[in-house]
Parts: structure tokens; sequence; C-alpha cells
């Protein structure tokens, strides 16, 4: 069998709970057909970087898929169909990977600090305290 990642979105109208069901409704699809479904992340409630079917936010999951291919087949299939679901994705890849996603990595980067960081500007000098030929002709 083949490994893939398999990415979608779905509706933001829908709660987190009818995403997880969503989830698991695509997981029994693959299942049925003889794969397995390695590891699910729900990455909750995103906001677009565009509107996709009048949505400005979406529901986002990824699931690492170990199935044959005609499984992930019927299961794109019966996202083309249902409502709900605005986008997927799916990737062949060569082995599943360990561990969070890149996505739930990313928290881990707000500890390093920033380039450019505000702390190393010189300190602002307002109006009051600029010399009188800054200030211009009043």
């Amino acid at each position: 069998m083949a490994y893939y990642e398999h990415v979608f979105l779905a509706r933001q109208d829908i709660s987190s709970q009818q995403a997880d069901e969503l989830v698991e409704h695509f997981k029994g699809i693959l299942e049925e057909h003889g794969g397995k479904v390695e590891k699910v992340e729900n990455w909750g409630l995103k906001s677009l970087q565009y509107r996709i079917k009048k949505n400005r936010k979406a529901h986002f999951a990824l699931m690492n898929i170990d199935a044959p291919a005609n499984a992930v087949q019927e299961m794109e299939r019966q996202m083309r169909i249902h409502e709900d679901i605005l986008r997927y994705m799916t990737i062949r890849v060569d082995e599943l990977e360990e561990g969070p996603s890149a996505m739930m990595r990313r928290n881990d980067r707000d500890d390093r600090p920033r380039r450019g960081d505000r702390d190393d500007r010189p300190p602002r000098r307002d109006r009051e305290e600029r010399p009188e030929r800054e200030q211009g002709a009043q």
C-alpha cells in the first residue's frame, strides 16, 4: 500500500464537532476499502487568504493515510460530492512523518526572537522634543 498526506478544508459554519465527524466519515470510507488512517490532526478554524465559495474561514484537518489508490480515489470522489468540503489535497509520500506536522510545530517559532524586533530601534522622539526647524513654520 502507498502512503498519503491528505488535507481538507470544511465550511466555517459547521461546528468543530461536525468537522471531527467529517474526519470519522472519510476515515470509515478508507477503512471499507482496505486502508487505514495512521494519524489525524485537527488544525482548527483558520482564516483563508482569499474567499472560497463565499467563506472567509475554514476548518482544516490533516490525515496521514496508508491505503491503496482505489481507496483514496473513492474518498476524493465522496469529498467532491460533499457540500461541507471546500477544498482538499492528497499528496503521495515515501514515508509518513512521525510526530506533529509543520502546522502544529508552528508555535515553537514564537519563542525565538524576531528579526528587527522593536527593542533594537532607538526611542522615537515626539513632536514636542524636536527642534523648531524640524517642526516647520507655524
